[in-house]
């Protein structure tokens, strides 16, 4: 397994802990560990691809591992996100409804007499990119507000959070439809 599939795989090792840091009310500084895991997890996606592709190091097996585990660990924040009332669950509908649709038509892709490969758009990176952001800034609100106590009162904590969610969602399904549409001549129902 070559480096930048390593990073792929660490990602995926992480998201167990941070599930644990977001769920464990007894744990101090718990949104701080979080954060730090989810940034460490954010930072190994944007190496891994770059590795691969300047070292030449591009594989089948990143191009099907690297968006699952960013789906793993988006999937995992938004459901802790949900349960201590950071976000709504329409919004992780949208967001993950999105991720099984574009896994589904990766496996048929794949098992297509090309056998193709679909590696992540551009859309698809750019809202893997700020989904990320917003969930290390709604981690970060966590932090101040629960861990130290610095932020709270009048300071609105959750409309901010719902932008940057709403944002997200709205990139998530333009590129979902960009995905579809691009991609529309493996959804065909005769075969």
């Amino acid at each position: 397994m070559n480096l930048a599939n390593k990073l792929t795989m660490f990602r995926v090792i992480i998201v167990p802990f941070f599930v644990v840091f977001m769920s464990v009310a007894a744990i101090p500084y718990r949104f701080l560990w979080a954060l730090v895991l989810f940034a460490l997890a954010s930072i190994t996606d944007l190496l891994d691809g770059k590795i691969a592709r300047k070292f030449n190091m591009v594989t089948d097996f990143g191009k099907f591992l690297d968006p699952l585990a960013d789906k793993v660990l988006v999937a995992a924040a938004l459901i802790c996100f949900v349960e201590l009332g950071w976000t709504y669950a329409w919004v992780v509908f949208v967001i993950l409804t999105r991720e099984f649709l574009v896994s589904g038509i990766r496996l048929v892709a794949a098992s297509s007499d090309k056998k193709a490969v679909i590696p992540a758009s551009i859309w698809g990176k750019l809202k893997t990119a700020v989904t990320m952001a917003a969930m290390v800034v709604i981690l970060i609100f966590g932090v101040l507000i629960d861990d130290f106590g610095i932020i709270g009162g009048e300071f609105p904590a959750q409309i901010v959070r719902d932008v940057l969610m709403y944002l997200s969602a709205l990139l998530t399904v333009i590129s979902g439809i960009k995905y579809v549409y691009d991609y529309r001549a493996y959804i065909n129902p005769n075969k």
